[in-house]
């Protein structure tokens, strides 16, 4: 007879945890792994990583959770290898074989497809995907065998650097814009190269201003005690580190916090933190035009509570 399962208590917990997300996990699947085990109430991740993927993951805990569209429109950093010679259905290891092709690729090559695909490009998703269509996912869709018409979007590769491995393989670590889907640039550097390609491993070391030195694994985080999991998160103004710093003094920020505009001799800018003075907390974003400081996504007064008790949890 199986033991009762014993029910976690929940909590509230406020931060950032940064997860080096392990293989043959699924994004949610290891966010909920993170959830409880530091049994927290809330949380979300900011952009998803394939079972097939390893690395950066920053989950989001609490009042994070209403910052964390900021990563997903992120930069990122990829190192990946692409098999040359073999396609298969979904741009990955896990698919089937669709084609073989001959390989010959020289260095040049590779030089030439690095420039080629170096800055703005226009890049067509692929069927396996979460993008949707018609309010359906399309991997969906290529689970029944129809594959539907996409867009091509604009995307920017900002680095790439291609390395030859051996005869049919290369390493690519590139550092690209939101929306850019790296199996899809490797099948695109395997089809410039002439032999086609798919990826056989996929890491991604950053995401703005997060990187892999940084984060925790789940065998890690599980050695750990309560306390030491909570002395992983990072604090949630974590997330808004490029933004411009507002203080407000304690009447402005009471106001600011009911959605009141403040005025005062700032200058302009489209990425504001704002922090009150007493006590010393984070209180959301904004934005200042003409001297108003306008805002944005707030924190409540429960949340900056229990944040600061949270960063004060030994």
């Amino acid at each position: 007879m199986n033991a009762p399962r014993t029910r976690v208590q929940r909590r509230p917990v406020h931060g950032v945890l940064l997860l080096d997300k392990p293989l043959g996990l699924s994004s949610n699947q290891a966010l909920q792994k993170a959830k409880w085990l530091l049994r927290a109430e809330k949380a979300g991740h900011t952009g998803t990583l394939d079972p097939l993927a390893s690395g950066v993951l920053p989950l989001c805990f609490g009042a994070a959770t209403k910052f964390s569209q900021l990563h997903l429109d992120a930069n990122k950093t990829y190192e990946a290898t692409a098999r040359l010679g073999i396609r298969t259905s979904t741009g990955d290891a896990e698919g089937e074989v669709v084609e073989e092709r001959p390989v010959a690729v020289t260095p040049e090559d590779l030089a030439r497809v690095q420039a080629q695909f170096t800055g703005p490009i226009r890049q067509v998703p692929p069927m396996h995907s979460a993008l949707k269509k018609d309010g359906k996912a399309l991997y969906e869709y290529a689970r029944e065998g129809v594959e539907v018409e996409r867009a091509a979007r604009d995307v920017v590769i900002h680095a790439l650097e291609l390395v030859q491995l051996s005869a049919h393989e290369i390493r690519i670590r590139a550092s690209v814009s939101k929306g850019t889907y790296i199996r899809t640039l490797g099948e695109d550097i395997g089809a410039a190269l002439g032999c086609g390609a798919h990826l056989s491993a996929l890491r991604r070391t950053a995401t703005g201003s997060f990187d892999a030195s940084q984060c925790v694994t789940l065998e890690s985080l599980e050695a750990m005690s309560e306390a030491q999991r909570i002395a992983q998160l990072l604090p949630t103004e974590a997330l808004v580190a490029g933004h411009t710093n507002v203080t407000l003094c304690a009447e402005d920020a009471a106001r600011f916090l009911s959605g009141l505009r403040r005025r005062g001799a700032w200058p302009d800018a489209a990425e504001v933190a704002v922090f009150g003075q007493a006590p010393p907390a984070f209180l959301g974003t904004a934005h200042v035009k003409a001297g108003e400081l306008i805002p944005g996504r707030l924190l409540n007064p429960i949340e900056i509570q229990q944040t600061l008790l949270t960063e004060a949890t030994p």
